[in-house]
This record gives structure tokens, sequence and C-alpha cells, in this order.
């Protein structure tokens, strides 16, 4: 710092926080600056300016997510804070922990964290703070997939804030988070609706400009209007987000986000005017930022971009750096999307992709069941510590008051969370029947090739027979013919002998040359053999011996896409649960036509259980549930020693699947 003259460590510490938030410097200086400042706090006297100076470190940390350093500043002002008894800093405190977990993707650990901000400050009455704690907690929500949720989470904020005022800044982050929410559940007018109700609010002088809440709002427009395939509309609204003043330096990575944006919109309209480069440039600044969300989705648009310029070893190339991005940051529905591109890029190696994908799906949705059962467990479990502990200082006096508020907590939390739970599957069972359709196209992708191949080869040796075996026959029977030049017996007999095998043989290959052309007609259906191949890969695993048979008269293509997944994990639980505990040495599996409905019977020869008992495992609940998904009956009869029988009944017609 040549010229400048400190004389004081006030002053020297005033100027660390100044030059470690000037966003123009590098983040390696701004970062030493922010340690420079935090050796001169640490050590001070615990009053209030100390605690105060401490939490500007820490956002000093957070601006350059130097995420360790963060959580050490903020437990060191949390244990100072305690000592002080300052409550405001506590619940402070509570709130930045709650970030940081967020941060690292612990989402159960944030909303413990901003749980007890919450109920500090609703004791305080602070409605403001109430507000932006109970928004965080909404934003965890919509992260652990219960949208509905965070919807009733949203509209409750909106409630408690109602009547303040200076709490645009909430009302701005709650239409925002509505807009979200919407768009994830294919609301699109209500997305747009709530969108632009945030956009108005952004102009208000309340909300700093550094937040940079237009350009936020802009990207969010746009990534609506991308998602509808209105790629013209979504690239003004990126454009306009670039455009707003310093958001490259406030915001980098809302603008790494409306970089990649712009490019895939771009992309989208055939508009490769500095494409890749738009897309290589968001990279970099995500990459530098350890934005690992925007580097996955730009890596996907990057492999798309490259696929539909043929450039396989570059589009195979991103998509595998994207797989693993979210493999190693546990992010499971982004492994999902790089399986899914992964499958159209390697279309030889789809069923292995659609493998994992299937099990990566069903884990994905249990886990974010548990997690939102946490969230209330968490809720349920902090209220009742804070009951116990004041319980004991007013046992005799207050013991039936507690003892009330705790049965009607009790019928509360109950009630919120049966609704909860009811919306949760109503929500899961929409979204398991798209699954199901992306999962029943992956794993025909592969067998149209090879099908499609099938046609071609046979096509190609019918027209082989046919016009080249045929026209060199035809030329030896018009040579034998010139047999007529000879009239005697012997050439005679000779000539009616030859000219009547070749006619023979001209005809049996007119006749195999039909067969072939016709039944290309007569493929047998996809579903057909996937299933196939199940049995062949069983008999190849296993050594117990597998017959199976499939009647011609089903008409698959009367049967929609989810009914032949769901009976296709069906076989395929039925198959695990012999091969792990039935001890079979037989197993028959017949697929057949029952009038209008798909009779499925599996059975095999085991050891056998009792089938009356109560619990049932959960192989045979995935069972009964995929056949209640189809409205079908499942019965099964089995007794100790003498093996087992899978009865399943299914409608051949639906037209859709209930939920």
């Amino acid at each position: 710092m040549d010229g400048v003259f400190l004389t004081s460590s006030e002053d020297s510490l005033s100027t660390y926080f100044s030059l470690a938030n000037d966003f123009s410097l590098a983040k390696e200086k701004r970062l030493a600056f922010t340690q420079k400042a935090f050796n001169v706090v640490v050590n001070q006297d615990n009053d209030s300016l100390n605690r105060v100076n401490l939490f500007k470190v820490a956002n000093r940390y957070y601006n350059i997510n130097d995420w360790k350093a963060f959580n050490k500043t903020v437990h060191i002002v949390l244990e100072k804070s305690e000592t002080a008894k300052d409550t405001l800093n506590v619940i402070k405190a509570y709130t930045y922990l709650g970030d940081y977990y967020d941060s690292q993707a612990i989402l159960d650990s944030s909303f413990q964290f901003y749980y007890k901000a919450e109920k500090m400050y609703e004791r305080q009455g602070d409605n403001l703070n109430l507000g932006k704690t109970l928004i965080n907690k909404a934003t965890l929500q919509f992260k652990a997939g219960d949208f509905f949720g965070s919807e009733k989470s949203v509209f409750n904020i909106l409630r408690i804030i109602k009547d303040e005022k200076l709490a645009n800044n909430i009302l701005y982050d709650a239409y925002n988070l509505l807009g979200i929410i919407y768009g994830e559940l294919g609301q699109f007018e209500n997305a747009i609706a709530y969108h632009n109700k945030a956009l108005l609010i952004s102009e208000d002088e309340i909300i700093p400009k550094v937040f940079q809440s237009k350009a936020t709002t802009y990207n969010n427009i746009g990534v609506l209007y991308l998602t509808s395939q209105k790629y013209l509309v979504a690239k003004d609204y990126f454009i306009k987000g670039l455009q707003k003043k310093n958001v490259m330096v406030q915001k980098p990575y809302v603008y790494a986000m409306l970089l990649d944006n712009l490019a895939y919109s771009k992309f989208k309209l055939n508009d490769t005017k500095e494409l890749p480069q738009l897309f290589y440039e968001s990279l970099k600044l995500s990459d530098s930022l350890q934005l690992t969300a925007g580097i996955f989705v730009t890596k996907i648009h990057l492999s798309e971009y490259f696929y539909s310029k043929k450039d396989l070893t570059r589009a195979l190339q991103y998509s595998n750096e994207a797989l693993l991005l979210g493999r190693n940051t546990n992010n499971y529905r982004d492994v999902l999307v790089a399986l899914k591109q992964l499958s159209i890029i390697e279309p030889k190696k789809a069923s292995v992709y659609t493998k994992e994908y299937i099990q990566i799906n069903e884990n994905l949705q249990k886990a974010e069941r548990a997690m939102g059962d946490k969230f209330s467990r968490i809720e349920y479990e902090t209220d009742r510590i804070k009951t116990e502990n004041s319980s004991l200082e007013v046992q005799n006096r207050n013991l039936v008051y507690v003892f009330s508020a705790l049965t009607i907590l009790g019928l509360f939390l109950y009630i919120i969370k049966a609704q909860k739970t009811k919306n949760r599957e109503l929500l899961y069972k929409q979204q398991q029947q798209i699954a199901n359709e992306d999962i029943y196209n992956l794993m025909i992708s592969q067998q149209n090739t090879i099908e499609t191949n099938r046609v071609k080869e046979k096509k190609r040796v019918a027209q082989e027979l046919h016009d080249g075996v045929l026209g060199r026959m035809f030329g030896v029977r018009m040579n034998l013919d010139s047999l007529n030049n000879f009239q005697d017996d012997i050439a005679v007999s000779q000539r009616i002998n030859y000219l009547s095998e070749l006619k023979n043989i001209e005809q049996d290959i007119r006749e195999i040359s039909h067969d072939l052309n016709r039944e290309k007609s007569e493929l047998i259906n996809n579903f057909v053999a996937i299933v196939d191949n199940l049995f062949e890969e069983q008999r190849k695993t296993f050594p117990s011996k597998l017959v199976s048979t499939i009647d011609r008269r089903i008409k698959w293509e009367l049967m929609v896409n989810s009914v032949k997944i769901n009976l296709f994990r069906i076989i395929q639980e039925s198959l695990q649960n012999i091969n792990k505990y039935a001890k079979a040495d037989s197993i028959t599996i017949e697929l057949k036509r029952q009038e209008d409905d798909l009779l499925l019977v599996i059975t095999d020869n085991g050891v056998g259980f009792n089938s009356k008992a109560k619990k049932k495992g959960i192989g045979i609940q995935n069972m009964l549930s995929r056949t209640k998904e189809c409205n079908g009956l499942f019965i099964i009869k089995s007794k100790k020693g003498e093996g087992t029988v899978i009865t399943v009944t299914l409608p051949i017609e639906q037209k859709q699947i209930p939920t």
C-alpha cells in the first residue's frame, strides 16, 4: 500500500475490511486482507464491537467462498455471544451456520440451525428476521424435493410479514421462490406471474443494488421460457440480465448462469455465432468460483452442442466429466441427467446406463422422502427438548399446562405431517409415471437398433435369394432346355428330370424369400425382447433351470409404457427373491392372454415360506405396490417346503394409471 500511512489498529482494520470487500481485486488479495482482519479481531476483548467485527470477517469469507474459515469464524462469535448472553448475536450465528451447512449440501443440519433461529425470533417478536429465516427453511424444503411443503411455508411467510414495513426484500425472495417452485411443478402461468411480481419489487430502493435482484429474476424468467421451448423470448431475458450494471462484479455466479443460458438458447435457435465460446466463458467463470452446479450444467450443454455437430468424442468427454462431477458431489439428480445424455450419445451402452438410472432414481425418491421426514423430526425433537428444559424449572407449577401443550403440539404436527405426506405421495406418483415413461424409452432404444439391423439383414438376404440365386437357376434351366436338340430316349429322360427338380428348387427358394420378407412385419415386440434378455441373463448367471413362455396373442401396443416397466420390475423382483432365498432347482414364467387381461404366473420349486404371515418383505411390498398402480390383482401362494406361485393379473388396455 504505497503512499498510505496507518496510525492505529482501528484504521488498519477499517482498511482491511474495505479492501477485503473490493470486488475489483483478485480473490487471493481479498482473502489475504480478510485474514489480516481476522488476526486483528480474534484476540480483542469480547465486547459488542468485537462481535460485530467477527461477523464482518465471516461475511467476507462468505463472499470469497472460503467455507472452512467462514465456519471457524462463526463458531468463535457464537461462543463469545453465548458467554456474553448476547441473544441477538446468538440468533445471528445460528442463521450463519444454517447458511454454512446449506452451502455444503448438509440439509438436515442447516434446517436445524434455521429452526433454532426461527424459534428465538418468534420469542423476540422480530417478524422481519423471522421472515428471512423462514425463507431459508422453505428453500431447504424445495432443495429436498418437498415442493408442496415449500409452497405452504412461503405462504405462511407472506401472512407473517403482511403488516411489516421495509419487508420488500423478503417479499422479493418469497415471490422468487414461488416462481421457482411453480416452474418445477410445471405450472408455467403461476411461475411467470410470481417472477413478474418479484421483478416489480426489485425496483424498490430498500433492496441493495449489489444483490442484483433484477438480473437474477431475468435469468429465472428466461429459464422458464427456455423450458417451454420459447427460445427467442428466453434469449432476450438473458441478454437483459447480462446488461445489468456491475452484475459480473457483484454477482459473478449469476453472470455465469446468464452466459450459459444465453449460449444454450442461441444453440436451440441454431444461432452458432459466439458458440461454443460463450459456453467456455461461463465454464471458466464457474470453475474459478467453484460453482459445481454451474460447471455441471455447462458441461451437459457442451455435450449437447458437440453431439449436434457430430463431434462424438467431445460430446462424450463432457458428458463423462459431468457424470463424474455429479457422483463426486453426491448430487444424484445431476447423475440422472448425465446418464440420460450418455445413453443418447452411446446407444450401444444404453442398457447399462438405463440399469444405473433406474437404481439411482429409486434411491433418490427414497432419500427425498426420508429428508422430508427428517425435517419434521428435527422440528419435533427441538421443541420437545426446549419444552422439557422449561418444565424442569417450573415442574410443580406448570405440569398440567406442559402436558396439554405437548398434546396439542403433537396433534398439530401430526395433522401437518399427514397433509404433507399426502401431497408428497401425489407428487411422487406423478413424477414416477413420467420417470417410468423415460425409463422404458431408454430400455427400448438399444433394442430398436438391434431389430432395425435385423430387418435390414433379412431383407438383404431375401433380395439376394430372389435376384441372384433364382437368376442363376433360370439360366441353368434354359441350358437344359437346349437338350431338346437331342431326341434320344436318354436325353429326353434326363431333361424332364432336371427341369422338374429345378422347378421344385425355384419354388422352395421363392417361399423362403417370401417368408423372410413377411417376417419383417411379425417381429417380436421390443418389450418381449427386453424380457427375453432378462431371462437369458438369469440362465447364464444362476444354475436353476428357467422355462419361459410368452403368448403371441398379447397385443403389447395396447399397453402403456408405465405398465410395461412395472411388469418388467415385478418379474425382475421375483427372480431376485428366488435367487436369494428360494434355493429353487427350476423356475417357470408364463405371460399369457386371458380374455382382456394379461396373466403373469411365476412358479418355483424352492423352499417356500409362510405367505399368510402379516409382515411382508420389502420385495413383495414393491410388487404389490406396482400391481396396484396398474389396476391389477396380485396373489401369492406358498408353503414351507412346497415352493411358491405368484400370479399377477393386469388389464391390457389402460389409457392412464390413476394417481
